[in-house]
């Protein structure tokens, strides 16, 4: 299958390279000298100390005319809404979108496609952006997929997409069950581990950031209208094991002098909370404290 990525990020460049391995992929950055160095060297994926070498097409993002059988859009959610009149324009019936945002703010403007089926996705996977043509994959993890609008014909694509042995894909049924899940986990991690500067492991180690961890949850599980919140408890304190020696996307973001994306995580709850008539003083808080530290971050 031809598959279109457009994101020259961690996980732009991760999906590049296990998907080259079974498909036609191009990827579509944002800067030219990145695709002329990835064009030019190839790609290289480090795991487990070793680091293996990938040939691939490398272009610009306006080159892309939607000319593929599928675009992944592995871009953050904060720069959605500028290319989406770009990806309006290259929308065809015969054709298919998979939207890997983290948060649920980014829904809002996958309405706008008619033609194209529309597929969202979380991934679990880590990884790191080492240069613009390395990425170290820091932890194995799944792809979960759903379908948001359009034809069930087009979940043939999705299903050549879960063959792949070493980079495995799960395809659910309820696309805001399988986001919530995620956002659930990244609402309360996240935040803390930014604010605190820690570890994800730290903030259930230490008894005092466990504390807040606590009462962050119970904002965040009673917005998302979570069912068994002593499970979803567990599973986010799971979550926080396995990853216990990683630093968080927005401990990363901020300590880098990037934008984070605390509104496609916190300013979505924040939303929520506004609609359920619920004070949500914790996520307000940090929500505030992680825009506070962003101030003068690139965008």
């Amino acid at each position: 299958m031809k598959i279109a990525i457009i994101g020259g990020g961690a996980i732009g460049l991760l999906f590049a390279h296990y998907l080259s391995k079974e498909h036609d992929v191009t990827l579509y950055v944002h800067k030219q000298e990145q695709a002329a160095l990835i064009s030019g060297t190839g790609l290289h994926l480090e795991k487990d100390g070793q680091t293996l070498p990938t040939a691939l097409k490398s272009r610009s993002f306006q080159e892309w005319q939607g000319e593929e059988e599928m675009t992944i859009v592995a871009v953050k959610q904060y720069h959605l809404s500028a290319l989406m009149p770009f990806l309006k324009k290259g929308e065809k019936a015969k054709h298919s979108f998979l939207f890997l945002q983290n948060g649920m703010g980014h829904l809002k403007w996958l309405h706008q496609f008619e033609e194209a089926s529309i597929y969202v996705g979380t991934v679990e996977h880590g990884s790191l952006k080492a240069a613009g043509n390395h990425v170290i994959h820091t932890g194995a993890g799944v792809t979960k997929i759903a379908m948001f609008s359009g034809s069930e014909d087009f979940k043939l694509n999705i299903n050549d997409l879960l063959k792949i042995n070493d980079f495995p894909f799960e395809w659910f049924t309820d696309y805001k069950e399988m986001l919530a899940e995620k956002l659930l986990v990244n609402a309360v991690i996240n935040p803390l581990t930014a604010i605190f500067q820690v570890k994800n492991g730290d903030i259930i180690q230490n008894p005092y950031y466990f504390k807040i961890f606590t009462m962050l949850y119970e904002e965040v599980s009673t917005i998302l209208q979570v069912r068994d919140k002593e499970k979803g408890f567990l599973h986010v304190q799971t979550i926080s094991k396995k990853t216990a020696a990683n630093y968080s996307s927005m401990y990363r973001d901020l300590e880098q002098g990037r934008r984070t994306e605390v509104d496609a995580i916190l300013g979505y709850l924040l939303e929520e909370a506004r609609d359920l008539h619920y004070e949500a003083h914790l996520i307000e808080l940090f929500y505030n404290s992680i825009k506070g530290k962003e101030t003068g971050a690139e965008k």
